[in-house]
């Protein structure tokens, strides 16, 4: 599938592994200036010297998203060395342990939602203004199916994702007229590098949670979010785009 994002700079985060990397080197390869942002510094930039190498625009950026700060400077990145900023995948996260709640400490509870949800709120804080005087653009935020049900073992992860459910969809009622439409994706459980240690047993487990018979592939996921900021998806605004192979189906 092609999309049509000529002279448009993206700021992808989480952009060194798995979902990120994927979207990265797909919205380089339709035409997008991306900066590619990340904790591991080393592995984005390998990210980034990938992208480069088969003829892509891309700059690496270095930062933790639970700091207001690491926000700023992504999207101070993406005006230095592209001149504005219209489109944004917020995709940063991590995972949690499995627990119960009261089995789980306070501040495990903080760190997933300071990264999971902070982390969105901060990116959204400094990107919209940019948005705004490029003359409009879009987001798109990482919520997951545990940001529409629940799961015993992850609290935290359920708490954030639903927060970053709300959060969109509050910012997409204040934006959407000036121009910032702001969606969300929820991914079911993606064959990525965060489930490589699972045994066969939870791994397939989870594949028979998918109606579908298996776990999504990274780029399935990379599609959707491309779509969700491309002009195709111009008259979406708030909305929770679920691609989970029917896992929420039942």
């Amino acid at each position: 599938m092609q999309y049509s994002f000529q002279g448009k700079s993206v700021l992808v985060s989480g952009a060194a592994s798995g979902i990120g990397a994927a979207t990265a080197r797909l919205l380089a390869a339709n035409g997008l200036q991306v900066v590619a942002s990340d904790i591991d510094a080393d592995a984005v930039q390998q990210l980034v010297d990938a992208i480069t190498a088969a003829g892509g625009s891309s700059v690496a950026h270095v930062g933790d998203v639970s700091r207001p700060e690491t926000a700023q400077s992504a999207v101070d990145c993406a005006l230095k060395h592209f001149g504005s900023l219209q489109l944004a995948f917020n995709n940063a996260g991590i995972g949690e342990t499995p627990r119960p709640l009261a089995d789980m400490a306070p501040d495990e509870w903080q760190r997933i939602i300071d990264i999971n949800l902070g982390g969105v709120m901060h990116a959204m804080h400094a990107q919209i203004p940019a948005m705004l005087a490029a003359g409009g653009g879009a987001i798109v935020n990482m919520s997951s199916i545990l940001g529409l049900v629940g799961n015993p073992g992850a609290p935290a992860y359920v708490a954030a994702k639903h927060g970053v459910t709300g959060l969109t969809r509050s910012a997409a009622l204040a934006y959407a007229a000036r121009g910032v439409r702001i969606n969300s994706i929820h991914p079911g459980y993606v064959d990525t590098a965060i489930l490589a240690n699972l045994d066969a047993q939870r791994r397939a487990a989870l594949v028979g949670q998918h109606a579908i018979g298996r776990l999504g592939r990274a780029e399935e996921i990379a599609h959707a979010a491309a779509f969700l900021l491309s002009d195709g998806a111009s008259f979406m605004a708030g909305s929770g785009l679920v691609v989970d192979g029917g896992y929420t189906a039942a």
